[in-house]
């Protein structure tokens, strides 16, 4: 729904689970198929994600590695832009 603005279906009136589909995806036995470019649930991506507060625990020039404490999103080889924190660190750890 928020990846293609769908409205979804209402509330009542012999709507059973199914509030947040598309509705009809195609006509019936004529053409017989879905036509291309129909907008369907997929996987919403290609942004850029910030990580806040990561440590740089080593640099190992030899073998072109920086060791960052903590997790890195994306695949493996991906490209990491590395600056210095723009938030400062909670002192004493945020109470949970």
């Amino acid at each position: 729904m928020k990846r293609h603005g769908f409205h979804g279906l209402r509330a009542s009136h012999g709507v059973e689970r199914k509030h947040r589909s598309p509705g009809s995806i195609g006509a019936c036995a004529t053409p017989g198929r879905v036509f291309k470019g129909v907008r369907m649930a997929g996987r919403m991506g290609s942004v850029r994600y910030t990580v806040q507060n990561l440590t740089v625990q080593a640099i190992d020039p030899e073998n072109n590695l920086l060791l960052v404490r903590g997790a890195i999103p994306g695949p493996a080889g991906a490209l990491v832009l590395v600056r210095t924190a723009a938030k400062a660190k909670p002192k004493g750890g945020a109470a949970k």
